[in-house]
């Protein structure tokens, strides 16, 4: 099993979601609670994840419905000033992820200091936002000139809202990943958020490529989180952690401790 830095020196890891609300050019945009709810809201969340344990925080506008393939400046940039405005509050490391933009997703990690980002870099699909194209070489090139060459870059190879049109087996498509797209890690999901990924795909990709770290992306809960972590490296959770299991809601402090007390007697 393969650990990413930024989780130290512990056998598994959690990267626990903070959902920013929805962003100015945003439909879903609270234009009355402004920048201050959108803080002090991320800011909150942010406080029971920590006090719950979590390892890493990522932040995401996951509220940005409905989604666009490139990055709008007016989002991007309110966006980075929000984690810049919670970023003194952090006891984790953090990373970033602006969907569904590779390139801004690793644009906002340099400016904020994020330790990775999180973006689907390779593939093709179809999807909820059209014909989905993603480009790694543009967004591994922009770190390579920024000089933040130290920012671990997740590749979700298995996008959400969207079907592959790639019809090579997902641990081929892992492992081409790794090899000529230099993933860091990989990142398996469901087909919507919240939803689980499939075990059987888990495994296929971890036995495909062996020295890279693997996560479960989405869908991880309570009940199946042991099963999961004997697979993967890691997992990304954001709808559990939220009051009902609701993606939209606060997140709830007791779901994050129940959580994280199972993770810590995992080896």
């Amino acid at each position: 099993m393969m650990a990413l830095d930024f989780f130290g020196s512990r056998p598994k890891g959690v990267i626990a979601m903070a959902h920013i609300g929805a962003l100015p050019g945003s439909p879903l945009y609270d234009a009355d609670g402004g920048m201050h709810k959108l803080i002090d809201d991320v800011a909150e969340d942010i406080g029971n994840l920590q006090a719950g344990g979590v390892h890493a925080i990522m932040f995401g506008n996951e509220n940005d419905r409905p989604y666009q393939l490139k990055a709008c400046p007016q989002s991007l940039a309110a966006m980075t000033a929000i984690v810049m405005a919670v970023k003194p509050m952090l006891k984790v490391p953090f990373g970033v992820n602006y969907l569904w933009d590779p390139a801004g997703s690793v644009a906002m990690a340099n400016a904020t200091g994020a330790s990775f980002a999180r973006e689907i870099f390779t593939g093709l699909f179809a999807s909820d936002m059209g014909l989905w194209e993603p480009n790694a070489a543009e967004a591994l090139r922009l770190r390579r000139n920024l000089g933040c060459k130290d920012l671990k870059l997740l590749f979700n190879i298995n996008a959400e809202f969207a079907s592959s049109l790639d019809a090579r087996p997902i641990e081929l498509r892992a492992k081409s990943a790794v090899f000529s797209s230099l993933a860091d890690a990989i990142l398996v999901s469901g087909p919507l958020t919240g939803q689980s990924a499939e075990t059987s795909d888990l495994r296929k990709v971890r036995e495909a490529v062996p020295d890279t770290p693997v996560l479960a992306n989405t869908g991880v809960r309570l009940d199946t989180v042991k099963e999961i972590m004997s697979i993967a490296d890691g997992c990304v959770i954001g709808t559990h952690f939220k009051i009902g299991g609701d993606t939209w809601n606060k997140v709830d402090p007791e779901r994050v401790k129940r959580f994280m007390d199972v993770i810590d007697t995992l080896g």
